[in-house]
């Protein structure tokens, strides 16, 4: 984890229990043109995402996560179940206004500079001119492109296209924000800006759901996640509390000799030690992730261990 990320990252509780994502036994099924059953992408999906959290997608090619993205968006329509963004059915378009959502490939006018593409959207949302001018110029400071505003997207890098699709997400000041692979072609550097605008944006409020196979990204900014497999749900819960390892302890102590460090803490303190900590032990999420599908290879039925919303 960066240190900026590491500074402001404070997993927890989401900011409210207001629910703005809920999906109900969700279930999506891509046919063929005869209508007999093609894929099962999705099956029966219960989520619930609270209003100021960071919720990560993560899973396999396949898995389901871009299928559950534009079934939220409400470009695909569920074959059985809900999804409701809002209190209210994700294909109505009124929930739009509240929404920003960047691709995992930004579809861009190549011919435009930054400032014209992010007016263009604002236009697209009927905002005032005066008000367009404000936001395009703050977040094109937001993302670090002022220096190239005036360039054509054309004569973009991957990770400043990146940027600007970040950017263009965010033109109606969203409280809901998609991204699938927001780091997707950025530099070390880059990745770790991207983070900590993700950071900065839960800490004014905003609600994030972001697939990515980047496992370390995930971590660092996550406050729950929900791992899928083959369309079904086989992990959900909060980072910190799935990562830890299970009836271990570990003890770091300070000043003991060896003998003295392979006794219990009562016998710490008889030999004047000092207790500085102990804790469970975490393991890392890119070992958590391959042994949940692993596990679900072996044993194809088996569900999510939990779907505390909470925990």
């Amino acid at each position: 984890m960066s240190a900026a990320a590491a500074t402001l990252k404070k997993p927890g509780s989401p900011s409210t229990d207001e629910i703005v994502i809920e999906t109900r036994g969700l279930t999506k099924v891509y046919r063929d043109f005869w209508g007999r059953q093609k894929v099962r992408a999705l099956k029966a999906l219960d989520l619930q995402i609270h209003r100021g959290e960071i919720f990560g997608l993560l899973g396999p090619n396949g898995s389901g996560k871009t299928t559950t993205m534009k079934l939220l968006l409400g470009l695909l329509f569920p074959t059985s179940g809900e999804a409701l963004v809002f209190g209210k059915d994700a294909t109505d378009v009124a929930k739009n206004e509240r929404l920003g959502y960047l691709p995992e490939e930004s579809y861009l006018y190549k011919f435009l500079n930054a400032e014209e593409t992010l007016d263009f959207y604002g236009r697209l949302f009927d905002m005032p001119a005066a008000v367009r001018r404000e936001r395009v110029k703050e977040l094109i400071s937001m993302v670090g492109i002022e220096w190239a505003k005036r360039r054509q997207l054309k004569e973009y890098s991957k990770g400043m296209t990146r940027r600007i699709g970040l950017a263009q997400a965010l033109i109606n000041d969203p409280e809901l924000i998609l991204l699938d692979e927001p780091t997707t072609g950025l530099d070390p550097i880059g990745t770790r800006d991207m983070k900590d605008m993700i950071l900065d944006l839960r800490a004014k409020g905003k609600t994030i759901v972001m697939c990515s196979h980047l496992l370390a990204d995930v971590q660092d900014v996550c406050d729950r996640i929900a791992i899928l497999y083959q369309g079904e749900l086989k992990e959900l819960g909060r980072v910190d509390t799935l990562l830890q390892v299970a009836d271990v302890t570990q003890v770091h102590a300070r000043g003991l000799n060896e003998a003295a460090q392979a006794e219990v803490r009562e016998v710490i303190a008889r030999h004047g030690g000092e207790l500085l900590s102990m804790e469970n032990p975490t393991t890392t999420l890119e070992e958590l992730f391959l042994n949940i599908v692993r596990d679900s290879e072996a044993r194809p039925g088996r569900r999510a261990r939990s779907t505390s919303q909470n925990q």
